[in-house]
């Protein structure tokens, strides 16, 4: 992947990252009108819940090799996951800093390296 679609995905997903931020009810979300504000007016409960569904749902598309099902799933899953990071105040910028952070580490070691939660 170039350099250039790199920037683009960041700068999707940070576009996503601002909209959802004006989802949030304490920015005047309404939950009559938007999805994101209805599941933020839910608390946790209301996105956890679907990040368990959509990632159950992507591992149902994997296992069945529908690589259409694949990308909707893991559309819908990124999506659902932007909607905890907004929730608790994180950004995908967040994300990619700890991944870039992982690069080329072996994930063996990076796995032995945390710290137990």
């Amino acid at each position: 992947m170039s350099t250039e679609s790199n920037i683009e995905l960041s700068a999707v997903l940070g576009r996503l990252a601002d909209v959802l931020q004006t989802r949030l009810p304490a920015n005047g979300g309404d939950p009559a009108t938007s999805y994101a504000a209805k599941l933020f007016a839910k608390g946790p409960d209301g996105f956890l819940k679907k990040i368990g569904e959509e990632a159950t749902e992507l591992v149902m598309a994997s296992k069945d090799g529908q690589n259409d099902r694949i990308i909707a799933e893991t559309a819908d899953l990124w999506f659902h996951c932007l909607l905890a990071l907004t929730y608790y105040g994180l950004r995908p910028e967040d994300v990619f800093a700890e991944l870039a952070r992982r690069e080329g580490l072996s994930g063996l070691v990076e796995k032995a390296n945390r710290k137990p939660s």
